[in-house]
């Protein structure tokens, strides 16, 4: 007997199903999420601030212990993985990961809080994420809302940074900064880990999520040379895994950025023998410290 119409699934993807009546159900359950807090290790301090209420978007900000009341440190602001639909800047992995990137590389880490599908289809992670970098530069003359940024941002000494979809999120945001400039802030460098883009079984959810998509040539999916030539930072740094299905089109945009006339310098790395995203299951083994110290050397590197 057929299922019930309402029951009947349409489109099946990854991280989701669709049902006739529209229906969207997430295959993985929300993961747990740990408050801002003082790390009585570190000394590291992290506040979560809502920067924007229609729509919400919010920013939790990691703060290292300062050495000087006047203490001036690079900042990175961070876009958490998901594919889209899943985790959050205080899910515990990525609090975990931005907290101990903040104490080992002495940088104030800015993890955005941006709109996942389904409740907030694409582009709205791109557009609350560019709202949160805007937001970072509106402290660059000491006038800001943020009291952290104001005394201790150098703003000119600021990273983009995430992994997987937040890579490509990351992408996106360095191509707006070389498109449409960020007064009083110079960005520095961008890292992108296991980063997400087309030419994946993938491709489908990815436009399915974004009803505005414009098709496989999209450039936030599949960025072309002229886009990547404009990238608004000097360095960047990719890193991809060999188990990962995701390995192909991080090398594939390693390449093109080479043959793009982008004037900046770009590094590869490969982690041997792992999965995607590995490190979120336990930041001290072997292979997560070796990512983190290359990670952490990308950030204090003058």
């Amino acid at each position: 007997m057929a299922p019930p119409a309402d029951n009947e699934v349409v489109h099946e993807f990854r991280f989701f199903k669709v049902y006739k009546d529209s229906r969207v159900e997430l295959v993985w359950p929300e993961f747990p999420k740990f408050p801002p807090s003082t790390d009585l290790i570190t000394g590291v301090q992290s506040k979560d601030v809502m920067i924007l209420t229609e729509p919400q978007v919010s920013v939790r900000i990691f703060l290292p212990k300062l050495k000087a009341p006047d203490q001036k440190l690079p900042l990175l602001l961070f876009l958490h993985g998901g594919g889209f639909v899943m985790f959050s800047a205080s899910a515990i992995p990525y609090h975990v990961l931005c907290n101990k990137v903040a104490a080992d590389a002495n940088v104030i880490v800015v993890s955005v809080e941006y709109g996942l599908f389904p409740t907030r289809p694409i582009p709205a992670c791109y557009e609350d994420s560019w709202e949160a970098l805007q937001w970072v530069a509106s402290h660059a003359d000491g006038s800001g809302s943020e009291p952290w940024l104001n005394n201790h941002a150098d703003f000119g000494k600021v990273f983009l940074g995430g992994d997987s979809g937040g890579a490509n999120i990351s992408h996106t945001l360095a191509f707006q900064v070389g498109s449409l400039g960020l007064p009083g802030v110079k960005v520095v460098g961008m890292i992108m880990v296991h980063p997400f883009f087309g030419g994946t079984e993938d491709d489908k959810m990815w436009l399915y999520m974004c009803p505005s998509n414009r098709g496989l040539d999209d450039p936030r999916l599949n960025p072309g040379l002229e886009d990547l030539a404009r990238l608004g930072c000097e360095r960047v740094l990719i890193f991809v895994a060999e188990k990962d299905s995701l390995i192909a089109v991080g090398r594939n945009y390693y390449e093109k950025l080479k043959k793009s006339g982008w004037k900046g310098s770009v590094e590869i790395v490969e982690n041997e023998d792992e999965e995607h995203c590995f490190y979120l299951h336990d930041l001290n083994s072997e292979k997560a410290v070796e990512l983190l110290h290359k990670f952490v050397s990308f950030l204090k590197q003058d």
